[in-house]
């Protein structure tokens, strides 16, 4: 069969705020794992590398600009992806602190999320029992009464931070509302294409994972934005497989990572970030579909190039 012209961007969202130290051993923490890991993922086929960090000592997430200079560096030098850094952070920061490494570090690419919503982790509670570090059951249990909080000021705030120092953005929408968000900033001339849409499926508080919610989000977004955007998926735990599979078939890119799932199969845990992306691409390949260089995405994004970070 003739393989498609369409290349697939592969994102791969290395270590998040979600999942705890105690969830798994295989969850990148200190700074060597996130480098290790991020260049395994780089070298199994991501294109993206979406970064957080965390506290070495503890696995506690964390937005201090100096976490992210311990690894970027090593990161850049060892890989061609494009490093993508969260200006999402942790529901539980201020919007101040999760702006920080985005601001002082000026990627090509900063994650955006389109809207606030309540984000509920605290179902996790259920599978998990035993946690090494006092923290993680707050994190889960707080998330009960929690708005992870994107207003109309916040976003606007970080759009123009970012447009100063040329960092364009995956604009993160969990949900149909956050498509509608975008649009406004977009009408009002603070987004220009190309730009990435990350539609998320199947976190609390955000739209399902069934395969009409992945359509109706995709039917949304050709409709307000056209040929202007650029379309990502990312499916969370159990759901990542299976809507990056719809997604791909469908003509969109895809996210995979620890970030998004712990999981590599029902039951198995993913051993690293590496192992979920030759997972996907075993797939893509079963779709005669080519994955994206680094390079290549640079250009469907008119990203600015990896010699004008701030790293």
């Amino acid at each position: 069969m003739a393989k498609s012209s369409r290349k697939v961007i592969i994102s791969c969202a290395v270590t998040g705020a979600i999942h705890t130290p105690s969830m798994s051993p295989h969850l990148p923490v200190t700074p060597e794992e996130i480098i290790a890991d991020s260049v395994a993922a780089a070298e199994a086929g991501a294109t993206i590398l979406h970064l957080h960090a965390r506290d070495p000592g503890n696995g506690r997430p964390t937005q201090d600009p100096d976490a992210f200079r311990a690894f970027l560096p090593q990161i850049k030098q060892a890989t061609s992806a494009v490093l993508n850094l969260t200006t999402g952070g942790s529901p539980h920061m201020s919007v101040a602190e999760r702006m920080r490494p985005a601001a002082e570090l000026r990627p090509e690419l900063a994650s955006l999320n389109m809207g606030s919503m309540n984000f509920g982790l605290y179902p996790m509670l259920d599978r998990f029992k035993e946690f090494q570090h006092d923290w993680e059951r707050e994190h889960l249990e707080n998330s009960r009464d929690l708005v992870f909080k994107n207003t109309f000021s916040d976003i606007e705030h970080i759009l123009r931070t970012g447009h100063d120092t040329g960092t364009r953005f995956e604009f993160e929408c969990y949900d149909t509302s956050h498509l509608y968000n975008l649009a406004h900033f977009v009408d009002r001339g603070l987004v220009e294409g190309p730009f990435l849409v990350q539609t998320v499926f199947g976190l609390l508080g955000g739209i399902g994972a069934h395969p009409e919610d992945v359509m109706h989000m995709k039917r949304t977004a050709d409709r307000l934005f056209g040929d202007a955007y650029v379309w990502s998926v990312l499916g969370a735990g159990r759901n990542q497989m299976n809507v990056a599979a719809q997604a791909a078939a469908q003509g969109g890119n895809v996210r995979v990572g620890l970030e998004d799932s712990l999981w590599i199969s029902p039951g198995q845990r993913a051993e690293s970030n590496a192992d979920q992306v030759r997972k996907l691409r075993h797939i893509l390949e079963g779709l005669s579909l080519d994955v994206a260089t680094p390079d290549e995405a640079r250009e469907t994004l008119a990203l600015k190039g990896g010699a004008d970070v701030g790293f």
